[in-house]
Formats: C-alpha cells, structure tokens, sequence
C-alpha cells in the first residue's frame, strides 16, 4: 500500500472536509484579493521551515494516529525522550501540536485539522 493510500485510510472524514472545502472571500491567495503583507510572508517561511526536519514529521504522523506522551512518543520512533521534547517544543512554538495534562502525564496531539491538511497535501505533492 502507497504512504497516500495509507494516509487517506487514517482519516476518511478529514479528507471528506478536505474535499469539500471551498475557498472563501477570506483566503490569503484566491484570484484578486490583495497580496499577503510582507510579515504574513515571512511567518508562513517560519511555518515551511518547522516542516524541514524529518524528526519533527515523524511525530506529526505518529500523532495523527493517537495523542501520545512524550515517553510513547519516543518509544514508537525508537529515539530518546530528550530529542523528543526538543522538537516537540519547536512544534508547541509553531502550534502544530498542543498538549493536556493526564494527571502526572502530558499528552500531545495534533494542533487541529490545518496541520493533518499540510501534511497530506504535501504528499500528494510528491506522488505526482
């Protein structure tokens, strides 16, 4: 099975909103609508970079599966809790993931729907 086959079978319904999604009047880059400002550019570059570091999309997808701990995290990309929380902050930065407290535990999942959509658009891109 192909990683994109994979991945719609993960989250049918979030490729349903997905595929259902039509732009509005509010969308930075439809056709006649005035260009983002120079800030909104920059901080969509910070965005593109947190996505350049393959530990980083590792946890992604791992928490597109389930919300996790930092320690399950670790164990399910054979890595240590220490790099795991390393780049699970950069990711808080970026609010790609936000957490809960489980009693003594900290969980992680993804931030919302966006960030499953960046990802999944960015494979497709690749498979064509």
């Amino acid at each position: 099975m192909s990683m994109s086959a994979r991945w719609m079978t993960m989250s049918e319904e979030r490729m349903e909103r997905e595929h259902t999604h039509e732009h509005t009047e509010s969308s930075p880059f439809i056709l006649g609508d005035e260009t983002p400002t120079e800030e909104e550019l920059y901080d969509l570059a910070e965005l593109f970079k947190v996505f350049g570091d393959s530990t980083r999309i590792k946890i992604l997808y791992a928490l597109l599966n389930a919300d996790m701990s930092v320690g399950e995290i670790a164990k399910a990309l054979s890595m240590t809790q220490s790099s795991i929380s390393h780049q699970l902050r950069v990711l808080k930065q970026s609010r790609l993931v936000r957490f809960r407290r489980e009693g003594k535990s900290i969980v992680y999942s993804l931030a919302d729907d966006h960030v499953y959509t960046i990802m999944s658009q960015g494979l497709t891109h690749l498979e064509e």
